[in-house]
């Protein structure tokens, strides 16, 4: 399967055979998506990186990667649950 990497260091991977495609910490099925609603929830990196096989590193690459996915010309509106 191809493998894309997109971020920093090539700690960020997208594969088809991994989490449908989804953004993944390289070598792991850990999706920037659950690492950015761990730290919205109030984890600390700290937290993450004793509990998941990820360093403090690879949580950066992951919020870098969210803050480039940002700067595209489409941002779609996100509607919060009541």
């Amino acid at each position: 399967m191809p493998r894309y990497t997109v971020g920093m260091d090539d700690r960020i991977e997208c594969r088809e055979d991994v989490m449908m495609g989804k953004p993944v910490v390289a070598g792991t099925r850990i999706t920037v998506e659950f690492l950015l609603e761990s730290l919205a929830a109030g984890e600390s990196i700290s937290d993450i990186v004793a509990e998941y096989r990820v360093t403090r590193e690879d949580v950066h690459a992951a919020l870098a990667y969210a803050a480039r996915s940002l700067h595209s010309e489409f941002v779609f509106p996100v509607a919060w649950p009541a």
